[in-house]
């Protein structure tokens, strides 16, 4: 998971960046033309996760479905797939996530996956179910805030992601909040993201020193919960919906563009690439 204690560096400021972004290729690329005056219209943004809770009143009519993704050993992928038409959320995480999107991203379909039990277990099978799921259901934008750490996994999920982003599904993964390895943040097809602790949801940065590649809000942040609840808390888990609601914005005016754009739209327009504060 990516609750604990955020996982990152405040080292944000590259002259080099400043210069490419200013004088180079990119320096037509700005926030008004990335997502000025968008709302994530006609986006499907997924949540992999334990759940959205399609009642909580700070989404709106925004959660179009969902599935549960159970294990299930006896077939061929491990995993049984129901579908959840009134999606429920087990613990808060996933609810939360989607009301960071929803917040940014107010027009975009959300998608309940839930891969996750009460106590925010769930096995590496189940999580893979459900981006297998995503990516082949049309989804255009997968938040996830969740990860595994297990080398066995490490080819199951390289395969996905890279099915994802030859399929124009962008994923955008919170990295693990302790230095240990997390799969799918690491691939670089894949948007990693980890937490700082601005509240401005527009301000997010890029990481000149990668695998983590940009920080954005998760330090103290209020977060829808369940039960209608809402919460602050602190976490990458929550700094990774940031960025995918404005993929979903950039996504919803530039349908056309691939993930490998998206993501060079977010290197371009980041706070410390633009030069703001």
């Amino acid at each position: 998971m990516s609750d604990l204690r955020p996982a990152w560096s405040n080292q944000f400021s590259a002259d080099v960046l400043r210069e490419l972004r200013a004088f180079g290729p990119l320096g037509a690329i700005t926030r008004d033309w990335a997502w000025g005056g968008g709302t994530g219209k006609g986006v499907c943004v997924a949540v992999i996760d334990s759940g959205v809770e399609a009642t909580h009143p700070w989404l709106g009519s925004a959660v179009k479905g969902g599935v549960i993704v159970e294990y299930d050993g006896r077939r061929k992928e491990s995993v049984r797939i129901i579908d959840e038409p009134q999606p429920r959320d087990l613990f808060g995480h996933g609810t939360a996530c989607a009301g960071i999107i929803h917040k940014l991203a107010p027009a975009a379909d959300i998608y309940s996956i839930r891969v996750l039990g009460k106590d925010l277990s769930g096995r590496a099978l189940q999580f893979a179910g459900g981006l297998r799921w995503a990516i082949e259901n049309d989804m255009h934008v997968l938040n996830l805030s969740l990860s595994t750490s297990r080398q066995e996994y490490y080819g199951l999920f390289h395969e996905l992601a890279d099915q994802a982003y030859f399929k124009n599904v962008l994923l955008v993964s919170a990295v693990n909040n302790i230095p240990a390895p997390s799969y799918p943040s690491l691939y670089s097809s894949v948007v990693s993201v980890a937490a700082h602790a601005g509240q401005d949801p527009y301000t997010f940065y890029y990481n000149s020193e990668p695998p983590v590649e940009f920080g954005a809000p998760g330090i103290d942040v209020e977060v829808a919960w369940a039960n209608g609840g809402s919460m602050f808390t602190t976490g990458n888990s929550f700094a990774a919906p940031h960025i995918a609601g404005l993929a979903a914005l950039i996504r919803g005016k530039h349908p056309e563009l691939t993930p490998f754009q998206i993501k060079t739209v977010l290197y371009a327009c980041a706070n410390n690439v633009i030069g703001a504060d």
